[in-house]
């Protein structure tokens, strides 16, 4: 019997599974075929996020030459090494460049069709464009993959989800919003994945409200401007006239880091240092557990002073009082308050000193008089980090983004740790092009975009939106538009995939932050008891284990191409065994059939035998019976002979005895 592997989902997780099922399956598995079926409405490779059908305006906020689906040798994992191209590679272009997303889905569509192609001999991949809606089926039976519009399920020996991004219902504050909306004939657009928003509804010149200041934000900011006819002349921004008025804030106020504009030169640092296996291993062997401020945070503080000041130190020695091996001796064994007075001690320059509370808040206690004060203000702040993170003088910076890589690929161990991690992450090593926050300044100065503050708050309010920030004491700007500028968070509770309500319904198990459990070895899902299921697994960003992406920057790790490989292998042992099972259960049907085979022969050949006695037996009766009758009548013949001539005997002397008395 041929096995069978459904996998929901066949975007670039999905994608990647398969591109490790066919690097490990030489090894793990030579049973007699395997059918793997992707589930997804979206194309295989691009997925819903990177699909061909949106607008060419929006751009991956990551440099074609950081972007890769391959493996390499800086990725922990059991299976093997498989290179390929990075984007720019396979696409021909700058490896500087910010390529469209349009493109990117080109790239994963050809690393899709690359990897199906790499499957041995037996493995065929079918795609369904359909939902899947449920999954049942017993923990030691096959499974049932109920799709959208289909009488009959999927069989699988085993299931993996591999969902991305996905849509969710409303929690309690924008259910309120919605209603108030639909009450005071206002505009409100919750949290969405920006190219499937509907801006129809964004008049121009209206102010708008938004609350968000990353990448979503970016890509509702290029829709509005440029894709309504805008346009930009060098630094200022010629509008179409069709363009609302954006009035943006967030909890930090200002738009995430700019992307690094150089490439990094010289020895990396030595990473993991403070925050490595050893570590992951001491929390996670905690009775009691761990907390993420006291006990994670203070490890992630002092790998990332490492990976900074061992720059600082190891290329611009001249902005240090000390030599890096006294710097680094002391640095190991100081706790937080001492490394600040060795920092302060070492570094005359507080600009060369890494201060990661301010970088998270770079408006904490900044207060302005009014909303112009806090436009020119923002403006500065932008172009002073537009200039640091493109100045190799700042190299330190690039230092602490891959000091975050290396960080988050650990993280990823300890299973939800909690969504301020993942958002100081992103705003750190996962900002907008340079150019794009260019493109902010001069929307700012053209007053299409203008600046709330920090902690926006939004408040529903005498028929319209209105929204404040403490940056301003005091002021308030009101609309009658609302758009939330962000994805919508990852909850299994709140999801409105059919197939992960209905798990949630069957209990399966979630973290704090409402993201399912999986087994950290190798993506099993858990139940609320901790059992891991052994025919379903997931992956991506709907679980615990969820990492930065799909695909990474080359050389860094890859957190889900570990995951990805060791889920393949789990996998391909699973099959594998259960295949041979299957032959080992055939042989022995087999082997009982042969044996029911000889002993009706047995049966039939003395059935045979018994019937040829008894006709022998049969035939020497007769026969004794016929030479008992002959030998009777004999006898009977000779008695009457004997008597006959006895008769005439005496007739005969009668005969004579009467003539003489005569």
């Amino acid at each position: 019997m041929r096995r069978s592997l459904v996998i929901v989902g066949a975007g670039p997780r999905g994608t990647g599974l398969i591109e490790r099922i066919a690097a490990n399956a030489p090894e793990l598995y030579d049973g007699q075929g395997l059918d793997v079926h992707l589930v997804d409405p979206h194309p295989p490779g691009a997925g819903r996020i990177w699909r061909a059908a949106q607008s060419p305006l929006l751009w991956m906020n990551s440099h074609a030459e950081d972007v890769t689906m391959f493996t390499d040798e800086t990725v922990d994992m059991a299976g093997p090494v498989n290179p390929g191209p990075t984007l720019h590679e396979w696409a021909g272009i700058d490896g500087r460049t910010f390529a469209d997303r349009q493109l990117q889905g080109a790239y994963l569509r050809w690393v899709h069709e690359r990897a199906v192609a790499a499957l041995p001999d037996g493995i065929t991949v079918h795609h369904h464009s359909l939902r899947a809606l449920r999954v049942s089926g017993p923990r030691e039976g096959r499974q049932q993959v109920w799709l959208e519009g289909r009488p009959h399920p999927l069989l699988a020996d085993l299931v993996v989800l591999a969902l991305g991004h996905l849509d969710a219902e409303l929690d309690a504050e924008q259910s309120g919003l919605a209603e108030y909306a639909r009450t005071h004939g206002l505009v409100h657009l919750p949290p969405d994945f920006t190219a499937d928003s509907d801006l129809s509804a964004l008049a121009p010149g209206e102010p708008v409200l938004v609350r968000g200041f990353g990448l979503a934000f970016v890509d509702l900011m290029v829709l509005l401007t440029e894709g309504r006819g805008g346009r930009y002349d060098g630094d200022t921004y010629v509008p179409s006239g069709r363009e609302p008025v954006l009035h943006v804030g967030s909890r930090r106020g200002v738009p995430y880091h700019s992307k690094i504009g150089y490439d990094w030169t010289g020895d990396r640092p030595p990473l993991p240092r403070f925050l490595g296996p050893a570590q992951i291993d001491g929390l996670l062997a905690r009775p009691g557990g761990f907390a993420f401020r006291e006990d994670v945070w203070p490890l992630v503080e002092k790998e990332l002073g490492f990976a900074h000041y061992h720059r600082l130190f190891t290329v611009h020695p001249e902005r240090t009082a000390m030599s890096w091996a006294d710097f680094e001796e002391k640095y190991a064994v100081a706790d937080r308050a001492e490394r600040g007075v060795l920092v302060a001690a070492a570094v005359p320059d507080p600009g060369d000193r890494l201060d990661l509370a301010r970088l998270d808040r770079p408006l904490e206690g900044v207060r302005f008089g009014s909303h112009e004060e806090l436009q020119e203000g923002l403006r500065e702040y932008v172009e002073a980090d537009l200039s640091r993170r493109h100045d190799p003088s700042h190299s330190p910076d690039l230092a602490v983004f891959l000091g975050l890589l290396s960080v988050y690929g650990q993280l990823v161990k300890l299973g939800d740790i909690g969504g301020w991690w993942h958002g100081f992450f992103s705003y750190l090593a996962s900002g907008p092009p340079g150019p794009r926050l260019r493109q902010l300044l001069a929307l700012s100065r053209a007053g299409v975009v203008r600046f709330v503050g920090a902690d926006m708050e939004v408040r529903a309010e005498d028929g319209v939106f209105r929204a404040s920030s403490p940056t301003v004491p005091g002021a308030s700007v009101e609309a009658r538009a609302l758009v939330e500028a962000r994805l919508p968070e990852p909850t299994v509770r709140r999801a409105l995939d059919p197939l992960l309500r209905e798990l949630h319904a069957e209990g399966v198990a979630e973290s704090p932050d409402g993201l399912l459990r999986v087994d950290r070895a190798d993506g099993r899902l858990l139940d609320r008891s901790g059992r891991p299921h052994p025919r379903r697994f997931a992956l991506g960003p709907h679980t615990d284990g969820r990492t930065p992406g799909a695909f990474t920057r080359p050389r860094t790790g890859g957190p889900a191409f570990r995951q990805n490989d060791a889920t393949a292998r789990a996998v391909l042992l699973f099959l594998a065994e259960a295949a041979e099972a299957a032959e080992a259960a055939e042989a022995a049907e087999a082997a009982e059939a042969a044996e029911a085979a000889e002993a009706a022969e047995a049966a039939e050949a003395a059935e045979v035998a018994g019937v040829a006695e008894v006709a022998e037996v049969t035939e020497a009766a007769d026969a004794a019976e016929v030479t008992e009758a002959v030998e009777a009548a004999d006898a009977a013949e000779v008695t009457e002979a004997v008597e006959a001539a006895g008769v005439a005997e005496v007739a005969e002397v009668a005969g004579r005895e009467k003539k003489a008395v005569l």
